[in-house]
């Protein structure tokens, strides 16, 4: 019963999408249509640059991904192995920006965006991205570091290995479960975020899919085209989707590492 009451929600806006606008619009409710059509998918891209969309929320995800990725794992890493002084106090910051809430930090972030003059430019987005999922990101690597045994380290520097080689050759593999799981979160949050892309982004040719699939207009000014708005939905999920089939295993080790000893 959880399961069809969290998938319920999914299953009628892909029944939306291939729906006739008869059916849409009928009363009572359509559940399960006789007709089905593809003509919402279709009108997404003759409309509109869906693809121009998809490729804008692709590349300000995965760009702030990595980045989170490539300053997150080396901060998390000297938070684990080395002695830092102010450490508790580092982490105790860290943490309490995680848990800020990051629409909060929307009127500053827009003074900023003003002053610098980035607005209407990827920036925009990659920047506050990095800057939010970067906390959790160390949060989540540290945590993983701290379940490898450190003497793989010194077995690998009595070996000859310097210190990058031996993140490189020795760590990096050891740890792919939990960049996985972290690089999938943070690509989430990029990927379905709306506030900072509706307002720091107004070019057309610059904007993602969260906001243009809120600015899909009807024919009239009171048409809800709940069709089209669906088919954008269902097309900007797939990608999330089948992104979590892909690293699954990935994933599901780096939830549960640490959980079991031995």
């Amino acid at each position: 019963m959880i399961v069809v009451f969290f998938l319920g929600p999914i299953l009628w806006q892909m029944l939306t999408s291939i729906k006739v606008n008869d059916d849409i619009s009928a009363i009572p409710n359509v559940y399960l249509p006789n007709r089905f059509t593809t003509e919402h998918y279709s009108q997404l891209f003759s409309r509109r640059p869906f693809f121009t969309y998809v490729f804008n929320s692709a590349l300000v995800a995965s760009i702030s991904t990595a980045l989170c990725l490539v300053c997150g794992s080396p901060a998390a890493y000297v938070l684990t192995r080395m002695n830092l002084p102010g450490e508790k106090l580092i982490l105790t910051g860290i943490l309490i920006i995680t848990l800020f809430p990051y629409v909060l930090m929307f009127l500053g972030l827009l003074e900023i965006v003003k002053l610098v003059g980035i607005g209407n430019n990827y920036l925009a987005l990659i920047i506050p991205y990095t800057a939010i999922n970067l906390p959790l990101t160390i949060l989540v690597m540290r945590s993983f570091f701290r379940q490898l045994p450190q003497d793989l380290e010194d077995a690998a520097k009595i070996d000859g290995y310097k210190t990058w080689g031996m993140l490189i050759k020795i760590v990096l593999p050891m740890t792919l479960p939990a960049l996985a799981t972290t690089g999938i979160l943070t690509f989430i949050f990029a990927w379905n975020e709306y506030i900072f892309a509706l307002t720091f982004i107004t070019d057309e040719a610059k904007k993602t899919i969260p906001v243009a699939t809120a600015q899909l207009g009807g024919a009239s000014l009171f048409d809800i085209p709940y069709g089209p708005i669906a088919a954008a939905t269902v097309l900007g999920t797939i990608p999330l989707v089948i992104l979590v089939l892909i690293f699954q295993r990935q994933i599901v080790q780096g939830l549960t590492a640490g959980a079991v000893k031995g």
